[in-house]
């Protein structure tokens, strides 16, 4: 059986090291030291000024709309995680859909201007299977506006652009820490900022605005994340080159694999580099994939229907017709990848792949 993905975990030794510590201090949760510790890794590892852990991507979402203080509407991508827009309802805000560009599958900054209204406040754009957005075009059409933006770059760790972190653009970067991501802590996210007060606000909304022990300032939630999942993830730090390493190559075999056959790739910007998370093809049609999926399926080699439908057909939505995202949705799949998929294991998918589409594969001597 091949899985769609499978969590990276480190050896348990190094685990259970960072639980000997938790029951000696008897501290689980309450931004404990591990966590604090975390924090300053990333911070580090990914040369940034404030990064909050929260308890997941969606939250880490909600808080950053809450702590900009987004009314109205949102503009925001019909291709990404239902996440991304159900947190922009969560918080009372409205979603106005801005179709995406076809070749990179991020949202067309080409096409956001014409959307903003008296009643838009901000831009929410997503970094699509690890692939920086077009950045500089966001924030210039933000700047125009006066319009905040939010980064989803749930899918990005390791990604970067113009030599950066993608986490260090817009007024707000989140992240998604989940056991299906890169760098995984079980459960968890982060709210990265440069604002100094926006982390402070953060700081506080993540704890229900606990400012001391018998002192609230603000509105707040529980968004803290546990000393458990910052042990995980201070033990996959460790390993993070290597797995983002190894995830290249399989990308490129993947490439090599599917050269000749009737299938695209989203497309990565030329100052962007991605962290290759997922490996996303577009089929010529819905039938085709299904088929594939069919075939592939009956080997117990699992595939993903990542993203689909697309999230202005959601039943909580105003709808709006985005031709490019509505035909895109139906035609991507994303296949296997994880950190010990093996390249025969590749081999086998991508033969199966073009037996449906009637192709001939090359097989990798590698």
């Amino acid at each position: 059986m091949i899985p769609v993905n499978k969590p990276f975990l480190p050896k348990i030794d190094e685990y259970i090291s960072y639980l000997n510590g938790i029951w000696d201090r008897v501290s689980l949760t309450n931004n404990g030291p591990l966590v604090v510790e975390l924090e300053k890794q990333l911070e580090s590892y990914l040369e940034l000024q404030h990064l909050k852990l929260v308890s997941s991507g969606t939250i880490a979402l909600q808080i950053a709309i809450k702590a900009l203080k987004l009314k109205g509407e949102i503009i925001t991508t019909p291709f990404s995680y239902v996440a991304t827009t159900s947190s922009i309802v969560w918080q009372e805000c409205e979603p106005t859909f801005v179709d995406i560009d076809p070749g990179t599958l991020n949202i067309d900054p080409q096409k956001i201007a014409a959307a903003i209204n008296g009643n838009t406040t901000a831009i929410l754009a997503t970094h699509i299977f690890g692939n920086p957005c077009d950045i500089d075009a966001i924030m210039e059409i933000a700047d125009e506006f006066d319009l905040k933006v939010i980064f989803d770059a749930s899918h990005c760790f390791g990604s970067m652009y113009k030599g950066r972190s993608v986490y260090s653009y817009g007024d707000i970067s989140t992240a998604s820490f989940h056991a299906t991501k890169v760098f995984q802590t079980v459960e968890g996210g982060a709210v990265v900022t440069k604002d100094a007060d926006l982390a402070e606000s953060v700081d506080l909304m993540r704890n229900f605005g606990h400012d001391g022990p018998l002192k609230f300032s603000g509105l707040g939630i529980n968004g803290k994340n546990s000393e458990f999942h910052a042990a995980m993830g201070l033990c996959n730090l460790k390993y993070i080159d290597e797995l983002l390493e190894v995830r290249r190559r399989q990308t490129q075999l993947y490439d090599d694999l599917l050269g000749d056959l009737r299938v695209i790739k989203p497309e990565t910007l030329p100052l962007s580099k991605s962290n290759y998370s997922y490996y996303a093809v577009i089929f010529e049609s819905e039938s085709e994939l299904l088929k594939v999926q069919e075939r592939l399926s009956s080997q117990q080699i699992y595939t993903r229907r990542y993203f689909y439908p697309s999230l202005n057909k959601l039943d909580y939505v105003n709808k709006q017709y985005l031709p490019i995202a509505e035909d895109i949705a139906p035609r991507i799949l994303c296949l296997p990848l994880f950190h010990d998929l093996k390249p025969s294991e590749q081999e086998v998918i991508c033969s199966s792949i073009a037996e449906v589409i009637r192709k001939k594969v090359f097989v990798s001597n590698g």
